[in-house]
């Protein structure tokens, strides 16, 4: 009987098993969250490249402003993400996440209705400071929150990521042309999809448990060589990607190919995010050591660009799906973010130090290549210093592609 009893005091009735319902709520709250966030990452970065054109033409936007567009996202993402760890710490992940996608929404909304350059780029910039944020701290969440499936659920945001990257540049021309055909409708949609995003973190910010280990102060790790390796890994691999994203289809063109079959190559460089965002970090977290990865991404990169420069017509679509492949480093680095600690508070550092400094690195990367090509009048010398960025990439990688973990490089205080 007493037995009997104690099993239905652990029944419907009691506290752990009401709490059960909560937690699997809490759960589900932030699987939401952390999804809908990413789908906003990069919305604000392609949906205007869709409509570039004529944003310049309404707005009068010189070409130094219009270049100062596409380089934005770079330089936010490496300034505005710095502190967002130092925000969660004091206020709680789930209530900065809910700002951060108010921010972006607000930001969003303004740009499309702005009357002139500058107010533009205010916007932007706006719109890309809450993407900073949630860029540093979706590792941050994953760690504390499944540090059983980092693996899983960088996977599912990496993928939610792509998803809203492509989607954004896919999707705002036939939109605006659905509605109107006004380019302002076309990047204005895009506001009401970070508005959803704030939703679950509403929900999430008053509960117990959602964020709250995020406020210690998170230490710093500027000592770590791992992190730094963390970081210029990160770094060259983004250097790379925007670089891909900016100019691939200029030089296809400049191949030979047409204007359309060129973009329709670099859709298929962006849509391979998608299949390789599943795979590479489930991959990753399923072994301690990720130098294979480290050593595959970064060879079908160099792969591609060797074919960009000895047959970019013949082995068009070979380069790009290369490319795309190569793009794997992006999902991977992400997830070392995690795989490369213990302690919550130390993701949070080490991603805000990862993606702020590789960003920056990043940042000089598409000037840098159209400079040198406007300079030599071809691609060859751009494409081999690309090359010569891989070798750094290889070399960092490796090195923080080893199991070993960024807590073990910090004083015991801080890293405990």
């Amino acid at each position: 009987m007493a037995g009997r009893v104690t099993s239905a005091g652990a029944g419907a009735g009691s506290p752990r098993a009401s709490a059960a319902p909560g937690r699997r709520g809490r759960r589900a709250l932030l699987v939401a969250g952390i999804l809908l966030v990413a789908l906003n990452l990069r919305t604000a970065v392609t949906s205007v490249g869709a409509v570039l054109g004529e944003v310049r033409a309404a707005l009068d936007m010189s070409g130094l402003v219009a270049g100062l567009v596409t380089t934005l996202p770079v330089v936010c993402f490496a300034v505005l993400g710095a502190p967002a760890a130092w925000l969660a710490a004091r206020l709680g992940a789930a209530r900065v996440l809910g700002i951060a996608m108010l921010i972006t929404a607000m930001g969003l909304a303004a740009r499309a209705v702005a009357g002139s350059a500058g107010v533009f780029l205010l916007a932007s910039a706006l719109a890309l400071s809450g993407a900073a944020i949630g860029n540093v701290l979706l590792p941050l969440l994953v760690k504390e929150n499944f540090p059983r499936h980092v693996g899983a659920m960088s996977a599912l945001y990496t993928t939610a990521l792509a998803v809203g990257t492509a989607a954004a540049a896919g999707l705002t021309v036939p939109a605006q042309r659905a509605l109107g055909g006004d380019w302002r409708i076309g990047l204005g949609l895009w506001a009401g999809l970070a508005l959803v995003a704030v939703l679950p973190w509403l929900g999430l910010a008053g509960r117990t448990g959602s964020g709250a280990r995020t406020r210690r102060e998170a230490p710093s790790v500027l000592r770590s060589r791992l992190a730094w390796a963390l970081a210029v890994f990160f770094g060259c691999q983004s250097l790379n990607a925007y670089v891909v994203f900016g100019w691939l289809a200029q030089v296809y063109r400049d191949a030979g190919l047409p204007g359309q079959t060129a973009n329709l190559l670099l859709a298929v460089v962006t849509a391979m995010a998608i299949p390789v965002s599943l795979l590479v970090p489930p991959l990753a977290a399923r072994f301690p050591d990720q130098r294979v990865l480290v050593v595959v991404t970064t060879a079908c990169y160099a792969a591609g660009y060797v074919g960009l420069i000895l047959a970019p017509v013949a082995g068009a679509v070979v380069w790009a799906v290369l490319l795309g492949l190569g793009g794997g480093a992006f999902p991977l680095a992400l997830t070392m973010i995690g795989l490369r600690t213990r302690e919550p508070a130390v993701v949070g550092a080490l991603s805000g130090f990862v993606q702020s400094t590789g960003y920056l690195l990043a940042a000089a990367g598409p000037v840098t290549f159209g400079v040198l090509h406007a300079a030599t009048g071809g691609w060859t010398v751009p494409v081999s210093l690309l090359l010569g960025v891989l070798v750094i990439q290889l070399v960092a990688g490796l090195f923080s592609g080893r199991a070993r973990v960024v807590d073990d490089e910090l004083p015991a205080a801080l890293a405990s």
